[in-house]
Parts: C-alpha cells; structure tokens; sequence
C-alpha cells in the first residue's frame, strides 16, 4: 500500500486551481487559433483575436482568464491501493480551494443556502467534488472551474427510448441555440447519455475534460460528435453570439447502460473559458 497524505493533497489543489484559472491549456490556444483561422465573419474573427490575446495576458501576467472564476469542481481519482492518511479528505480538497482563492485572488462566488439567505462563504468553498477508485497506487486530481454563464445554459433531459437518436440530437441543438451568446461561445458541448438522471450529468461534466479533437472510440459514437459539430456550427451563433462559422470547437459525447425503458440525455456546456489543470500524486 502506498500513503499519500492530505497535506499533499491540499498543496496540489491550491496550485491547480491557480493553474486553472490563470492559464488555458496550451490545447485550447490551439484550438482557438484554429478557429480564428476557420472563421468566416469578420466580427467572429475579432472575437476570436480577443480570446487569444486575453489568454496570452492572463497567463503571462498571472490573472484570472476570466472574472468568474467559478464552482471549483474536481475529480479524484484514488488508486485503490492508496491509503490517504492525515485528516478528512473532502476537507483537505477545500483546504486547498481556500487558499488558492485567497492567495491566487480569485472570486469567492460560493453562496450558502442557495435558496434564502444566499450567504457569500467568501472562499469559494465548498467545491464540488468527484471521486472513483481505480486500480492502481496513484491519486489523480483534475480540478475544473465552471462559470455559472455556460453552466447555467447547460439541461437534462429523460426522454422515451423511441425518442431515439433523432430525439437526442434534437435536444442538443435546442439546447445550444437556447443557449446563444448567454455561454459565451465558441463552446465545448459535452453530452451524457444513458445511465440514470444524476450519472448522465456527471457523463456529460467529464466528457469536458477529453482532450481536443480525441474522437469516442467506438466509430459510431464518434461519428455523431462530428455530426454533431457540423449541425451546432450550422446554427449561425458564432464566436459570443455575434454571429459567426464557428459556434462549437468541440462536441464529446459519453455513453452508459440505462434502463430499457428510460433514455436520459444531458448537455453540459462549456464557454470558451475551457480551464482545467491535473497532476497525479
């Protein structure tokens, strides 16, 4: 058995949630130059300039991308001969958040309840936590910021199983047109279909989190995440709504068993601020 400590933990969610928030992944810039590239709309193009130029000082100057530094949300994964020892694991994850939100100086916009008082916790805590045990010795954390503008555009949906595909793809493109600028295209569309109303959502979370381009294995899935960018990029939105050829720079879609008589579909989606970080420990 191998031991990892909390303190450790602690230490690399802080920095990772700074990581995440200053910088984009290198792939995104890529992906977003690639865009700019394919951009047919002169103001989707000035847009697009923007977001690059807004990453590249973020970066350099060690700032937030963008003002809403969001739900911190993190997924573990535990290697299943892992011993954690030093304390409460979750505690030391929120640990980590309140530092970082304090020493990176990022928004705290974490309220509690959500439904009456609605009280800043003023450390964006607590954060959203997933964990899965794997094989293995090692602990995996990815920590993703979620901005409540694309977060808040993203549904779910449990629809007939003779809904059928036509009425799964039907539901995403309603979804991103009802979406429009409030999600701050060009966006990353993540999908989840199958499983149960809860682990569809989680599907479509952590369909994000795959990297660019990285098409489903299995050839028919995948050939509906390309058909899938095709249709949204057909939908006219562009980049922030202005207008544009470019309105989605990526579609993951992730599948699961469900029940013979349930078909849950669900649509997460992600603004261009696409931030993540990762280490394993």
């Amino acid at each position: 058995m191998r031991r990892v400590s909390t303190d450790e933990i602690k230490e690399a969610v802080k920095e990772l949630t700074i990581r995440a928030n200053y910088s984009l992944p290198e792939e995104a810039v890529l992906v977003f130059e690639e865009a700019f590239r394919k951009e047919e709309s002169p103001i989707g193009k000035e847009v697009l300039s923007q977001i690059l130029e807004n990453a590249k000082a973020a970066s350099e100057e060690k700032m937030p991308y963008c003002q809403d530094t969001g739900v911190t949300v993190i997924f573990l994964e535990i290697g299943q001969e892992v011993v954690i020892e030093g304390g409460d694991l979750i505690e030391a994850v929120n640990e980590g958040v309140r530092d970082a939100t304090r020493e990176g100086y990022l928004r705290a916009s974490m309220v509690w309840d959500p439904l009456f008082e609605r009280k800043n916790t003023r450390d964006n805590t607590p954060a959203v936590v997933h964990t899965e045990v794997v094989p293995g010795d090692r602990v995996r954390i990815v920590v993703a910021p979620k901005g409540a503008g694309s977060e808040n555009t993203s549904r779910l949906a449990m629809l007939k199983p003779a809904d059928g595909w036509e009425g799964v793809r039907r539901f995403i493109l309603e979804t991103v047109k009802l979406a429009g600028p409030n999600a701050c295209p060009p966006l990353t569309v993540g999908v989840g279909i199958g499983g149960t109303f809860e682990y569809c959502a989680y599907l479509a979370k952590k369909a994000l989190l795959r990297p660019y381009g990285k098409r489903h294995p299995d050839p028919k899935i995948a050939r509906v995440e390309e058909e899938l960018i095709e249709d949204i990029n057909k939908l006219g939105l562009g980049p922030m709504g202005f207008g544009g050829t470019v309105t989605a720079v990526d579609v993951r879609v992730e599948m699961f068993p469900c029940h013979i008589a349930s078909l849950p579909v669900a649509v997460n989606i992600q603004c261009h601020a696409t931030r993540h970080a990762e280490k394993v420990l």
